[in-house]
């Protein structure tokens, strides 16, 4: 099975498999969506969820975010992990967003990107989920998986973006980059499949033996 093959495939199995994509991160609004991606970052979504809703009782707008102290705000998401950065960069962005955006979140990578905190990943799944611009956010789990089906060489995250891309038909990414994280979660996590033993890997290559390596981002 050729590389365009296999990308068909696994679209239609994860059509098939997960045809409703709920977004993962409990929000409210893009500006609730953007807080809990930047949370995200190296934390689960389960932990994230956990934490958000004493974050939004104490503040859900960028104005009355910006009026708290960094300390309050670090102290409830330090179970996120990073928490003086990611307290720091909440404050930041939330008062550039009233300076600047009339308090609300931007609706181009370029202007997110230049937010506090927000880099690539985090700007693609804003625009891909609060704004259904096409997008393909590739954090490390996707970049595991599209090394274990061959659809990248692995050699970065940002590689393996622009390969997703190139094998998805651009009306796909949004639903495509959840489902795969689904999909990851639930049989080709870290532990639970080396490239042999999910479903997926399994029809994709039926004659694998050996565990596959990836690459880290």
């Amino acid at each position: 099975m050729i590389k365009k093959d296999r990308a068909a495939f696994i679209e239609k199995y994860l059509n098939e498999k997960y045809p409703e994509t709920p977004v993962p991160l409990d929000h409210r609004d893009p500006y609730t969506l953007l807080v809990a991606v930047l949370l995200s970052a190296q934390c689960t979504d389960i932990r994230v969820n956990q934490v958000t809703p004493a974050l939004f009782d104490l503040a859900d707008n960028p104005l009355d975010m910006s009026r708290k102290r960094i300390e309050t705000i670090q102290k409830i998401i330090r179970p996120c992990g990073l928490s003086p950065q990611k307290a720091k960069a909440i404050s930041g962005l939330s008062k550039i967003l009233i300076e600047s955006y009339d308090g609300q979140v931007p609706e181009s990578f370029e202007e997110l990107e230049s937010l506090p905190g927000v880099g690539h990943k985090t700007a693609s799944v804003v625009m891909a989920q609060a704004f259904g611009v096409p997008a393909f956010p590739v954090d490390t789990h996707i970049h595991r998986l599209a090394q274990r089906w061959k659809l990248t060489s692995g050699k970065s995250v940002v590689q393996t973006e622009r390969d997703l891309k190139k094998l998805f038909p651009k009306s796909s990414w949004n639903r495509l980059h959840l489902q795969i994280i689904f999909y990851g979660r639930e049989y080709c996590s870290a532990r639970g499949c080396n490239g042999t033993q999910c479903p997926l890997c399994i029809e994709l290559f039926p004659n694998r033996r050996s565990p596959v390596v990836t690459l880290k981002p």
